[in-house]
C-alpha cells in the first residue's frame, strides 16, 4: 500500500529554486524541495513530480531514471552547462544532471519521506514501545558516525533524536527500531540518554571560490569513547518535526480564515 504519512510528508513541501546547497538545508529542507544549481521552476517542479509519482505508485531508479532523463536533456539541464547566479552575476562551469546526481536526489529525498512517515507511526505507538534503537548497515559504505551509534536505545522524547532521527547525510541508511517495555525489563538493550552529552561541533567546509565556511553541527558526546560524534553538515535536525510544524502553521492559519477561504481550502485538499 501507498505509505500515507511519507507521502502527506512529501507533499506539503513547497518547491524553491536554489543556487547554493546552503540556500536550503537543515529545517528549510523539511519544508521545500529544492535542488542545487537548479534556477528553473520547471525543472525543479518535474523532479518534484517525478518523485511524488514514485512514493505513490512504487518504482524503482533506473526507471525513474529512463522517464526523467530525456525531459531533462530536452530543456538542456544535463551534463556540463556554464550559469550565472542571478543574485551575484557569478559565472560557473556546473554539473547539472547526470545519472549519479540524480540517484543521489532519488534515495535521499525517497528515504527522507519514509522516514518522516516512520516517524509518525512511531509516535503514535510510543505508549507500547517507548524506546527506538538507532539502527546502521553495518557494511564497508556505513558512515564511521553513524556506526558509532548503532544499537544505541534512547527514550522517544530524549533530545538525541532532535538532531540524529535519520537520514543523517546524503544516500545515508540508517533506520530507527521501536522497541518495548516489556524487552527492557528482560534486559535486551540498555537505555543511554543524550540529557546533557548534546554538544555543538564546528566542522569546515570548502566553498566553490576556495574559502573555507564554518558550520555548527549538533553533536552526541559518547560515554564510552567521550568523543562527540555528529551527522553530516546541515543534518542535524529532524525531518518530520520540522515539517509537521509547517502542517501546524498551515492548519492554524486556516482555522483563523474567513469562511469562504476555510471552504475552497479544503475543497482543494
Amino acid at each position: 500500500m501507498p505509505p500515507e504519512e511519507a507521502i502527506a510528508y512529501f507533499e506539503r513541501k513547497g518547491i524553491r529554486v536554489s543556487w547554493d546547497w546552503q540556500e536550503v538545508w537543515r529545517h528549510a529542507n523539511a519544508r521545500a524541495f529544492t535542488v542545487a544549481k537548479t534556477t528553473r521552476l520547471d525543472v525543479v517542479t518535474d523532479i518534484y513530480e517525478a518523485l511524488r509519482d514514485d512514493l505513490k505508485q512504487g518504482g524503482t531508479f533506473p526507471a525513474f531514471l529512463a522517464k526523467l532523463q530525456p525531459v531533462l536533456e530536452a530543456k538542456g539541464w544535463w551534463g556540463k552547462r556554464q550559469q550565472v547566479n542571478r543574485w551575484t552575476g557569478e559565472v560557473r562551469t556546473v554539473t547539472y544532471g547526470t545519472p549519479w546526481r540524480l540517484e543521489t536526489i532519488y534515495e535521499t529525498n525517497l528515504q527522507t519521506a519514509y522516514m518522516a512517515g516512520r516517524y509518525a507511526t512511531m509516535m503514535a505507538a510510543t505508549q507500547y514501545a517507548p524506546w527506538w534503537e538507532y539502527s546502521a548497515v553495518m557494511d564497508n559504505r556505513t558512515r564511521p558516525q553513524h556506526a558509532a551509534l548503532n544499537g544505541l536505545v534512547f527514550r522517544y522524547d530524549d533530545p538525541f533524536w532532535q538532531s540524529w532521527y535519520p537520514p543523517n547525510g546524503f544516500r545515508c541508511r540508517c533506520s530507527v527500531i521501536a522497541r518495548t517495555d516489556i524487552e527492557k525489563q528482560r534486559g535486551a538493550f540498555q537505555v543511554s540518554s543524550g540529557e546533557g552529552r548534546m554538544e555543538i561541533v564546528t566542522q569546515s567546509v570548502k566553498k566553490q571560490d576556495g574559502s573555507i565556511a564554518k558550520v555548527q553541527t549538533t553533536g552526541y558526546r559518547s560515554p564510552v569513547s567521550d568523543k562527540v560524534v555528529a551527522p553530516d553538515m546541515g543534518w542535524d535536525y529532524n525531518p518530520a518535526v520540522a515539517n509537521n510544524k509547517l502542517q501546524q502553521i498551515y492548519n492554524e492559519k486556516l482555522q483563523a480564515a474567513p469562511g469562504p477561504i476555510q471552504k475552497k481550502a479544503r475543497d482543494n485538499d
